[in-house]
């Protein structure tokens, strides 16, 4: 099963309840061809040996299946690593290749999401921030994002970064056929023209991966929502640095992740 329930908060018809929500799974997988680390991946786990043999298709370290001589998963109960051992043949080819790629990060035997996050923890402190939004003006700005997203417009095909003040005055809103690439834009905006500090909430068009959290704690900005839901990696994350996250539910209201003090009821 990929997926974890998790207990949320929905905000709908003025009200507040608790609720379970099956949240997808998110892990890395790290990917060694030759013995050496290649690429780390973020992925939904299942299918580990097809994921991989389908990537080096795809980025061309293979171009036939038998040009791989093994391919496996670490000897271990839970694993977040593949390795790949191609003919000596193909090995010979595309030596050169292998040595200029430039994917490598965190690639250990006991890579996995609880590793991710430690690490992450470790170099980022926390979030204290006191910053509230209300509620319904939260949902309104979120489902009317595409208002600020022409090139989705002519295109339907960008993903949007927007970034907002305490108040939701847009401060900075970036597009991008990469939902990472706009946040970094949109972050990378404000942080050249010494605005970073104003960053208190961002909406995504995208779903919350653990990527985009690390960024926001990054950048640190409290709040982040998202028009899909969160991966278990990103709200995992998300609890453990203190940022709140936030999608919309069906057909009003508000999904409310985790840390939800920063959203206020109406009334209070």
């Amino acid at each position: 099963m990929s997926t974890s329930p998790r207990p949320i908060t929905l905000w709908q018809d003025a009200r507040c309840r608790s609720l379970e929500m099956e949240i997808l799974d998110e892990e890395p997988l790290a990917i060694r061809v030759q013995g050496q680390p290649y690429a780390v991946v973020m992925r939904t786990p299942g299918d580990e040996i097809a994921h991989a043999a389908g990537f080096c298709f795809t980025e061309g370290i293979v171009d036939r299946p038998e040009e791989i001589l093994q391919i496996a998963t670490c000897d271990t109960e839970q694993t977040n690593v593949v390795t790949v051992t191609l003919s000596p043949e193909r090995r010979a080819g595309i030596d050169g290749y292998l040595a200029r790629r430039g994917y490598i990060s965190q690639t250990s035997c006991g890579l996995c999401g609880k590793t991710v996050i430690e690490e992450v923890v470790q170099e980022l402190a926390p979030m204290i921030d006191d910053t509230t939004i209300p509620l319904e003006e939260a949902e309104k700005v979120l489902r009317r994002l595409d208002a600020l997203q022409p090139m989705r417009r002519s295109s339907a095909a960008s993903h949007a970064a927007a970034i907002f003040d305490a108040g939701l005055a847009p401060l900075s809103v970036m597009e991008d056929v990469g939902r990472h690439n706009a946040l970094d834009k949109a972050i990378g905006r404000l942080f050249l023209d010494c605005r970073l500090s104003l960053a208190k909430v961002v909406m995504m068009s995208s779903r919350i991966s653990y990527e985009l959290v690390q960024k926001a704690a990054r950048a640190r900005i409290p709040i982040v929502m998202g028009l899909s839901r969160p991966t278990r990696l990103a709200l995992d994350l998300a609890q453990r640095l203190g940022i709140s996250l936030a999608g919309p539910a069906k057909p009003t209201g508000l999904y409310l992740y985790c840390h939800p003090r920063r959203f206020m009821e109406p009334g209070r």
